[in-house]
């Protein structure tokens, strides 16, 4: 898995009437040295109803949506706070970065890792053969806390799940160095304790 030490991890929330889907909330977390530096959390107007699930889900009202800024001025400062920092998501090769580049802001070359993918890979080993891959599942198992369906949460959860897979990461690299250094010996480790 790529060791990020820079990261943005972003997440969106839409409503989708008629095959369309219209970006509602669109959130992220930048990450400096493994630390959440700053956040982006923004509301997005839309002259399209909102859908009672997707109200439900989200806890977006349609009052939220109708005094927050519009599209293009989200996607501007969303802009400018990722820069050219890497990205990462939770499955968002599959909607958020396909939804973003239909409203004008193509960020695939900035997508440098995707935590559902990870999860995926690992759900045998690290994850212990979990069977739902869903982002509340899968940092509920690792010990994050999160809500999830609010963009901003569903951010810092993904930031933290990798931060988890990182963890296992640097454990492994340990223990192996550890292996490698002492060989098949147990007690190796305890140096000169029963000389």
């Amino acid at each position: 898995m790529e060791h990020l030490e820079d990261y943005v991890a972003f997440d969106l929330e839409f409503n989708t009437v008629n095959h369309v889907s219209h970006i509602i909330q669109l959130s992220a977390v930048k990450y400096a040295a493994h630390e959440e530096v700053a956040h982006f959390d923004s509301y997005v107007y839309s002259e399209v109803p909102l859908q009672s699930f997707i109200s439900g889900l989200t806890g977006i009202t349609s009052e939220k949506i109708a005094s927050a800024p519009r599209l293009e001025t989200v996607l501007a400062d969303f802009a400018a706070f990722v820069n050219e920092t890497p990205l990462i998501g939770y499955n968002a090769h599959q909607s958020d970065l396909p939804i973003l580049a239909e409203n004008g802001l193509d960020l695939a070359s900035l997508y440098a890792l995707d935590v559902y993918d990870e999860a995926f890979e690992r759900r045998s080993s690290d994850l212990n053969g979990i069977t739902n891959l869903k982002l509340q599942t899968v940092a509920t198992f690792l010990g994050v806390k999160g809500k999830g369906h609010n963009s901003l949460e569903d951010a810092r959860m993904t930031a933290l799940v990798y931060e988890k897979l990182l963890e296992f990461d640097s454990n492994k690299s340990f223990l192996d160095q550890q292996e490698e250094s002492h060989g098949d010996n147990p007690f190796a480790t305890l140096g000169g304790l029963f000389d």
